[in-house]
């Protein structure tokens, strides 16, 4: 229990920090949004085909951020609750319902144990969220305790290629700089966040387990044009071309 604290709250007071860094311009812009992108470099989800219709759909979204996507989502008919463990995150997406009038809920917990009942929602997202930030084995179960009956997942978070490039302090270089086995919880020696980080044969041990059957992976790659991140800058747009930067995985509940 211990241990789970300190990452939890390690990553909230990281994410404090960073939602000061980030100008209420920037988010603005995010929530402005015509299309739904995915990760760093805005791939467009009308070129990768993996989320569907969400007309109707009742969506959790662990690990909202400022809740952008869950705003996308909203404009596209969905009905998103976010859920964060960032007060000062939930306030940005606050402002920003008050100026654009797209209201939904906003809850205030970790996506490892979030207070709202089972079988509530038709989709789970979650979009460098708890993903990235959560440990799977908690968050994967919690997501299927919030799905209904053959809901679905979707989620995105780096891939594992990128995760061995990287230096400890640096972005991504063309030679491996760490081992993958044993890999799980990692910690930048310059960074206060933890995150988490396992390979697609641990993925997809992981998601049966938690009772989905995998429907897709869509490795994503940087589009051509893509400008190096201002401030996400784990990979150069030159390396996210010829590797893949992320992964976005689409998975249903079984049961």
């Amino acid at each position: 229990m211990s241990e789970r604290a300190d990452y939890v709250a390690r990553n909230r007071d990281a994410w404090t920090r960073t939602n000061e860094e980030f100008t209420d311009e920037q988010s603005r812009s995010a929530w402005a949004a015509e299309r739904i992108t995915w990760g760093v470099f805005g791939v467009p989800e009308d070129e990768v085909g993996l989320l569907g219709d969400v007309d109707g759909l009742d969506v959790v979204e662990l690990g909202c951020g400022t809740a952008y996507v869950s705003a996308w989502l909203a404009r596209r008919g969905a009905r998103p609750v976010g859920v964060d463990v960032t007060p000062a995150q939930l306030e940005t997406a606050r402002r920003r319902m008050a100026e654009t009038g797209i209201e939904f809920p906003l809850v205030e917990a970790s996506a490892e144990d979030v207070p709202l009942p089972d079988a509530s929602f038709d989709l789970a997202v979650s979009e460098y969220g708890a993903s990235l930030w959560c440990d799977p084995v908690r968050w994967l179960t919690e997501a299927a305790r919030l799905l209904r009956p053959r809901g679905r997942l979707v989620f995105l978070t780096n891939s594992m290629l990128v995760t061995l490039c990287v230096p400890d302090v640096g972005i991504a270089t063309e030679s491996l700089m760490r081992p993958q086995r044993g890999m799980y919880r990692v910690e930048w020696p310059e960074e206060e966040g933890v995150e988490f980080h396992v390979g697609h044969g641990e993925w997809i041990d992981l998601l049966h387990g938690a009772g989905f059957e995998i429907e897709r992976l869509a490795e994503l790659y940087a589009p051509e044009g893509a400008a190096d991140h201002a401030y996400y800058d784990i990979a150069s747009a030159e390396w996210a071309r010829k590797w893949p930067v992320e992964d976005l995985w689409a998975a249903r509940k079984t049961g």
